[in-house]
């Protein structure tokens, strides 16, 4: 499909600015001022828009935390598909995880990123959506993993148990950085790899054809 020109395209890219402005608006009051402590109308008076308006783009304030994790999600996903399809999936996987968490850091800045991290964390509901969320994305890549290495991901457990084990040590990565008094990029990225490597000790890197050959 083709993308869209003319008053079409111009309408759809004005949508897209205006999600983007209440996603950063939303996280830059929740980062001041507290999740629980900020409302729809905050926000969307930050972006100069009606609450009919917010409500038109996302369900809720919730979906603006989550937003950022989506997009996170699918920087890992994206990484992981560009990755040579013979190449063996846990050194792909973690490569695409650390890109992401290298390029993310930067872009938003170290400090931000944790806090955004910290707040998901500490946020019942959105622990709840994040995990949700994650869980959704774990089995895309474990899927696609199959696909690649010609086992059957919906019978065969070992492409479902890589990622997620490599998940599991990106959140411990994440939440040991986020006790740590540094705000280094490189140390977050060397934390974050050291806690994959640690959660994925026992997996090899290429499996047979066999559920058992681990």
């Amino acid at each position: 499909m083709s993308a869209p020109t003319g008053h079409d395209g111009l309408r759809a890219r004005k949508k897209q600015r205006t999600r983007s402005a209440l996603v950063e608006a939303g996280l830059d009051l929740f980062l001041r001022h507290g999740y629980d402590a900020t409302t729809v109308d905050e926000i969307a008076a930050a972006v100069e828009v009606s609450p009919r308006t917010f409500f038109r783009y996302f369900a809720g304030k919730e979906d603006i935390a989550l937003a950022k994790g989506a997009e996170l999600d699918e920087q890992i996903v994206t990484a992981f598909l560009d990755a040579p399809a013979g190449e063996p999936p846990l050194p792909a996987l973690r490569r695409a995880v650390l890109s992401m968490v290298r390029d993310s850091a930067s872009t938003e800045g170290v400090p931000n990123f944790l806090r955004l991290q910290h707040l998901i964390n500490r946020t019942p509901s959105l622990l709840a959506g994040s995990l949700r969320r994650s869980s959704e994305t774990q089995h895309r890549i474990a899927e696609e993993i199959g696909r690649r290495h010609g086992v059957d991901a919906a019978r065969d457990l070992r492409p479902h148990v890589l990622v997620g084990v490599v998940f599991t040590g990106l959140h411990l990565g994440l939440e040991a950085m986020c006790a740590d008094p540094r705000r280094d990029l490189d140390r977050l990225v060397d934390l974050v790899g050291r806690a994959v490597d640690l959660a994925s000790a026992g997996v090899p890197d290429r499996w047979g054809d066999q559920p058992d050959s681990w």
